[in-house]
């Protein structure tokens, strides 16, 4: 039964376009999105409307991994990024949907990010904690300006 929703909020030194890209190249979401403690495996990617993507983490410590996908509902440059999130069995069953939203501000850009659908068996205090460490790592990807 999917029960649980995490929100986040940030606030990065960098541009939407940069953010968006992050979200959507493979190399990128590779280096970031793992929580601490586990490595990320791009599988597939299609990031179109329409499109699919299956990717594994795996905890580095134990060596276990879980592997989920999902489909691009809407994608939006710059702006906005929803997509559904299913592991493979013998994981949580259920259906989770991730908005990303991104709005250019004075400093750089705004970032909201909405998961709705997180299965009763993950704690939303743990997956909130995940995101968190997520968005730190991405933060150190996307706000170096190296010129050269």
């Amino acid at each position: 039964m999917a029960t649980g929703t995490v929100q986040l909020h940030r606030v990065l030194r960098a541009p939407p376009e940069r953010l968006y890209r992050a979200f959507l190249e493979p190399d990128a979401l590779a280096k970031w999105l793992p929580p601490y403690g586990f490595t990320c495996t791009i599988e597939h990617m299609d990031a179109r409307v329409g499109g699919s993507y299956r990717m594994a983490f795996r905890n580095f410590g134990n060596g276990q991994s879980h592997a989920f996908g999902g489909d691009y509902l809407e994608l939006v440059p710059g702006q906005k990024i929803r997509y559904t999130d299913r592991f493979d069995a013998p994981g949580p069953a259920g259906q989770m949907t991730t908005t990303v939203l991104l709005r250019a501000v004075s400093c750089g850009t705004d970032v909201s990010v909405t998961q709705d659908g997180i299965p009763e068996v993950i704690p939303t205090e743990m997956c909130y904690l995940g995101w968190q460490e997520s968005l730190e790592q991405l933060a150190r990807l996307v706000e170096p300006d190296i010129t050269e």
